[in-house]
């Protein structure tokens, strides 16, 4: 029984994380509806903060849309689109502001809020320089506040997976994946969703950027939909995908049991190690036993339930690329390590964190799909190298998200939104011009 209750202790408190963000919500490819389940000195933290930091709400619930009746003509509408813009840049000297102005520069924030969110909605992203309100996190809270952003706790929060950059419990701020021990783990492009919840939104600041590497990586879902193989989009959005999310590789002991106790033992760790995570998480986590994991010894591993790899996106109805396979999947983080060397495991958590990704039927993806979303991902990426102040306000259903491998002191935070003032009128805007020519319809045939 103790290494059982070591399981236990080790899914609670640290096996159902990810320093990436992993699993789905349910969906079935069938359906034709998915409905959602459910002024202070610009370097002082306001009273409102605090405020904020003490009652911020969990990541909200995904909404992943309507499902596409056609996929493929929904891609082939994409590519024929001529005003895809993604990520623009806005540097102060850009807006008439001296990069120490920071009065003018919280000044021009809040009057160019909604226009700035708008720009964050349709172009996926909008990369801040120069800026030096956002050189410390009280300035960039006063940044993002200042936007009408509105704060949500890390999705990993039921699990305190993520520490926060000043250290402090109720801190709105996080951090970034900054630690010496994982700055040769290419963190593959994602969007941040754990379970049934995603974030709308996310701002990622850099405090001290890395002297070697370390860019912050960013691509359009909506451009990797579009360039992706019909043929492998297809296959992907009729099966669904499912994730494992973890490994609990610490059972080897028991292909040495006698055979009348063996089933019995391995029917007891499932139970205990199932009730244990799902007692964390909010979603249905089925384990199933394997063998592979480290050195070839059975374990344990924990998949999600299906999921389609596309959404269709709340505000704009358009269709993109919304899947963590390039994170995820154990085939293409093995071939990195090809290129970055070994993942270095320095902690129980770090070793149960172990991700892959299926067909939603649990069938095996081939490696040339893998493959060939790998080059398509990699296609569209953009490598933002982050200065101190700079910053990166990202619509996280839109935009994927990474890290470049690094040498030196990194030291990125992130805040977590689950909107914004002023999103119901961005809705009724697309609503009444029909969401723009170009998306309307085939796929997306009921409007908000």
């Amino acid at each position: 029984m103790a290494k059982f209750s070591i399981v236990v202790a080790l899914a609670i408190g640290a096996g159902i994380s990810s320093t990436i963000a992993f699993a789905p919500a349910s969906f079935s490819s069938t359906s034709s509806r998915l409905r959602q389940q459910t002024t202070s000195s610009p370097l002082r933290i306001s009273a409102v903060s605090e405020k904020q930091q003490q009652q911020s709400p969990l990541a909200p619930l995904t909404v992943w849309g309507e499902h596409i009746p056609d996929i493929i003509e929904s891609q082939r509408v994409l590519r024929s689109r001529s005003d895809i813009n993604f990520a623009p840049t806005i540097r102060s000297t850009d807006v008439g502001l001296a990069r120490d102005d920071i009065d003018g520069q919280l000044a021009y924030i809040k009057q160019n809020a909604f226009q700035l969110k708008s720009r964050m909605v349709n172009d996926g992203a909008v990369i801040f320089r120069d800026f030096d309100l956002m050189k410390s996190q009280p300035g960039f809270v006063q940044f993002y506040e200042a936007l009408g952003m509105k704060v949500c706790l890390d999705p990993l929060h039921s699990v305190s997976a993520r520490p926060t950059v000043d250290g402090t419990k109720n801190s709105p701020v996080y951090e970034a994946v900054n630690k010496e021990s994982r700055k040769n783990f290419f963190i593959g492009m994602h969007n941040e969703f754990v379970g049934t919840r995603a974030p709308r939104a996310a701002a990622f600041v850099c405090f001290k950027s890395a002297e070697t590497g370390g860019e912050f990586l960013i691509a359009d879902g909506r451009q990797v939909f579009r360039d992706l193989k019909p043929d492998v989009v297809q296959r992907l959005y009729e099966r669904n995908i499912r994730y494992s999310v973890m490994e609990l590789p610490f059972f080897g002991w028991v292909d040495n049991l006698p055979e009348p106790v063996r089933p019995v033992a391995m029917g007891a760790i499932k139970g205990l190690a199932s009730a244990a995570i799902n007692a964390k998480v909010d979603f249905s986590v089925d384990l199933r036993w394997g063998e592979g994991g480290y050195d070839g010894v059975k374990m344990l591993q924990a998949r999600a339930p299906s999921q389609p790899p596309i959404l269709v996106h709340p505000v704009t109805g358009e269709p993109h690329w919304f899947c963590n396979v390039h994170s995820h999947s154990s085939k293409l983080r093995k071939d990195r390590e090809a290129i970055y060397g070994a993942e270095r495991f320095e902690d129980g958590a770090s070793q149960i964190n172990k991700s892959d990704m299926f067909y939603g039927d649990d069938g095996e993806i081939s490696d040339a799909d893998l493959e060939h979303i790998d080059e398509i991902t990699m296609k569209n990426v953009q490598f933002v190298k982050m200065e101190q102040g700079d910053v990166v306000l990202l619509d996280n259903y839109k935009c994927m998200h990474g890290r470049n491998v690094f040498d030196g002191t990194r030291k990125h935070g992130v805040a977590w939104f689950e909107g914004w003032e002023g999103e119901e009128e961005m809705k009724a805007d697309v609503s009444s011009s029909r969401r723009k020519e170009a998306i309307a319809e085939p796929f997306f045939a009921s409007s908000l």
